[in-house]
């Protein structure tokens, strides 16, 4: 009986093998998500100036830190709602942005998982 996923209980999965294939992975990835990153970074500038982005604890504009907070907690898709978008732009934005949060957390998630099945596979513990 050839079994090709190994049976023997001290083969474990090294922690630092599976690390080191997730950065592989998202290493190869680095040009998507960098252009994830410069498209925040254009749409948090874009909401600091035409967002209308409020405090609703002071109804004054929101600061350029308030509005990096408002927009990293929408692409988180947590949105406590003490920052809120007061325009139509900004509205549309929080929405982009909240998509663009969840293409995100998807690669992110989806190279992680990727990452470790292949570390996996060279541990032996998976069928290739």
């Amino acid at each position: 009986m050839n079994n090709p996923i190994k049976d023997d209980l001290h083969v474990q999965l090294s922690p630092r093998d599976a690390v080191a294939e997730v950065a592989k992975v998202l290493w190869h990835l680095r040009s998507i998500l960098a252009i994830m990153v410069v498209l925040f970074f254009a749409l948090s500038i874009a909401m600091y100036y035409g967002g209308g982005a409020v405090n609703m604890a002071t109804r004054i504009h929101s600061s350029l830190g308030e509005t990096l907070y408002f927009c990293a907690v929408t692409a988180l898709t947590i949105g406590y709602g003490d920052v809120v978008p007061t325009t139509v732009p900004g509205r549309i934005i929080a929405v982009l942005l909240g998509l663009l949060g969840v293409l995100m957390t998807g690669v992110i998630t989806g190279s992680t998982v990727y990452g470790i099945q292949i570390a996996a596979q060279r541990a032996g513990l998976r069928p290739r």
